[in-house]
């Protein structure tokens, strides 16, 4: 009877330390999906996001940009900061109607601080950034030095829903005299809403102003994607069709389909 007894108690406890264990891996799922998605994460991440854009305004062509893209946190000092890098490959329409060009755009880096505003769920950060003339072809750059400023935010709070902003803006301070001057403004709003298991819908698409030319694209998105969790690494795949809302100018994406694969190394 006693080991009857005890053989039971075993049991039960294996059963509430198999429940324990079992909640412990979804709530570690859920703050990965919940921080898969923020730019200021306290992690190194690379990213690859392809936009395909079917309709350029200005020619009706097609054109497409992979963007490669590093970020590290760092600890200078008593200070955390994000550097993130961003290279893009391009493919633009040229000349006659139907040619492309094909190479590397400019490179993109910003350094961000992140501040302390005392609840652990929300990321903000705010700091320098650069654009490098690296662009191989000189209809895939602006052939322009450019620096500015970045600020980003990110709100977790909730499992359930997720939100933030990317801010930046930039002028051109030297390069090719024979280019326009380069004085652009962006803002991008993200929104995810978890559904559960890794998924999750979202909507993150760019908004432009060029304060050179007054042109400007407002595109607006939703897509889906995947969080999933292997080792000690996160992996967030998503595919967010687009389409302008309104547009002014050469140059801005009639629709667009955005694509990405994210890494987060935790």
């Amino acid at each position: 009877m006693r080991k009857r007894f005890r053989h039971s108690w075993m049991q039960l406890g294996a059963l509430i330390l198999g429940s324990m264990l079992g909640i412990t891996s979804q709530a570690e799922e859920g703050s990965a999906a919940a921080q898969a998605n923020n730019p200021l994460a306290n992690f190194t991440a690379f990213n690859i996001h392809d936009y395909y854009i079917g309709e350029v305004t200005g020619t009706d062509e097609s054109a497409n940009q992979v963007w490669a893209r590093f970020a590290k946190p760092l600890t200078l000092g008593e200070s955390q900061w994000l550097l993130r890098a961003s290279l893009p490959l391009n493919t633009y329409p040229v000349g006659p109607r139907g040619s492309h060009e094909t190479g590397l755009g400019d490179l993109n880096v910003f350094a961000a601080y992140v501040i302390d505003v005392g609840n652990p769920a929300i990321s903000f950060g705010v700091g320098p950034q650069l654009t490098v003339p690296t662009a191989t072809e000189d209809a895939l750059g602006s052939e322009k030095w450019s620096a500015g400023f970045a600020n980003v935010m990110f709100n977790a709070s909730s499992p359930k829903f997720q939100y933030g902003y990317l801010l930046t803006w930039q002028h051109s301070f030297a390069g090719d005299d024979d280019r326009a001057d380069v004085n652009l403004g962006a803002f991008q709003p993200f929104l995810f809403y978890q559904l559960g298991g890794g998924t999750y819908l979202r909507s993150a698409p760019i908004w432009n102003y060029n304060f050179e030319n007054d042109s400007y694209g407002v595109p607006v998105g939703l897509g889906i994607g995947q969080v999933f969790k292997r080792g000690t690494t996160v992996y967030n795949a998503f595919i967010e069709p687009q389409v302008s809302l309104a547009d002014d100018g050469p140059g801005q994406p009639e629709w667009q389909i955005f694509v990405g694969f994210n890494m987060q190394f935790m």
